[in-house]
């Protein structure tokens, strides 16, 4: 990639997944235009807006406002904001809600939110009369390059993360990048971990350019737009290839694996760690860990620590406030998230920058031993 000059206003993302084929607007002012764009790719004419305590405030009232401008009745779900919302509880809150406005098939939910609210918002969607029209607004970065494109939803179980859930292709999303204004530095770091992502996959010209421009995509404008595009096509890319990841769609989780053993380690309590800094943490790990089993340099690992901490995301397991739980505990969560066969595990580990893969004959052993190296 070269350097910004100049961008249109709105970017399109196209995911080209034949009769589940949608588009992606990434831009300033979209939630404005929200109720226009939903009323022109769908018949329906009744949603039902999920959100949080937190986004409400904020753009609610807006949203709304756009649908009923363009002759959509819309009722709203307001839920508790954090991780902990991804449960069984609220599902069936939304669900019941979507039901009681009686939202049909060609009407739609909308999730208005991050990660959280999108992935439950998405899984009710999916179940709702076994399947209504959804559109993502999501309103942090990391939901806006990751979690709102490719149609993954679910909810967390008391076995580990995003264990219970399904397919459901959403049929738009509209990032609006002036909702990323009202995120702490805090919140825009953590997305940042996935934009940084799609570099070190298989893409490093990416991670190269985002070395030299990251101030800019911190700051907004052009730099900001172009970043979330390319990640959004990254993402688009690998989830048209292979959209139910059987396959290769399981390199977006790198550094999930051990970003995931992590958020549990610390019950999912976002004063310690939030699921972005999880994967920063991750990603190094993953970088270490195939650098220890010689299949990447360790310079590899040292440079993607480097930049990580620049940005001010954390690169270590000792950078989580509290004590962690022993190695031998993590380990539990890393079987359960990706699961062993034969003593063996399934990873998505590196031979370089941009040249991630997947691994599944990795030894359980030298995994647990890696922790408690890492751990100490």
């Amino acid at each position: 990639m070269n350097a910004i000059t100049s961008a249109p206003a709105v970017q399109t993302v196209h995911v080209p997944l034949a009769e589940r084929a949608y588009d992606i607007l990434i831009g300033p002012g979209l939630i404005a235009r929200a109720g226009a764009e939903i009323a022109s790719r769908l018949k329906g004419r009744k949603a039902a807006v999920v959100t949080d305590e937190n986004v409400a405030p904020l753009y609610l009232e807006a949203l709304a406002a756009s649908l009923d401008a363009a002759g959509i009745v819309s009722a709203e779900v307001v839920l508790p904001a954090g991780e902990k919302t991804k449960s069984f509880e609220h599902l069936m809150t939304v669900c019941d809600r979507v039901l009681e406005a009686r939202v049909e098939r060609n009407d739609c939910v909308i999730a208005l939110g991050g990660g959280v609210i999108g992935d439950l918002s998405g899984f009710a969607a999916g179940i709702v009369r076994r399947g209504v029209r959804f559109v993502q607004v999501p309103t942090s970065l990391l939901a806006q390059v990751d979690s709102s494109v490719g149609g993954k939803t679910g909810i967390n179980s008391r076995h580990g993360k995003n264990l219970i859930g399904v397919f459901h292709q959403p049929d738009l999303v509209l990032a609006d990048t002036d909702v990323l204004n009202t995120l702490s530095e805090r919140e825009f770091r953590a997305g940042y971990a996935e934009v940084a992502k799609y570099g070190l996959i298989d893409k490093p010209d990416f991670f190269t350019w985002l070395e030299t421009n990251w101030k800019s995509v911190f700051t907004g404008g052009f730099a900001r737009i172009e970043a979330i595009a390319a990640s959004c096509q990254a993402k688009a890319d690998v989830v048209v290839a292979d959209e139910r990841e059987t396959g290769q769609r399981a390199l977006l989780n790198l550094g999930h694996t051990f970003g995931h053993a992590l958020e549990a380690a610390t019950a999912y309590d976002s004063r310690r760690l939030v699921h972005g800094e999880g994967v920063s943490i991750g990603m190094v790990l993953a970088h270490e860990f195939s650098a220890r089993m010689n299949l990447a340099s360790p310079d590899d690992a040292r440079r993607v620590e480097r930049h990580l901490k620049e940005v001010g995301l954390p690169t270590r397991m000792s950078d989580i406030p509290g004590e962690l739980p022993p190695a031998e505990t993590l380990m539990e969560a890393i079987a359960q998230d990706k699961k062993v066969k034969s003593g063996k595990l399934t990873f998505i580990l590196t031979r370089g920058i941009g040249q991630s893969f997947v691994a599944d004959d990795v030894p359980a052993s030298e995994v647990i031993s890696f922790l408690r190296e890492k751990h100490a």
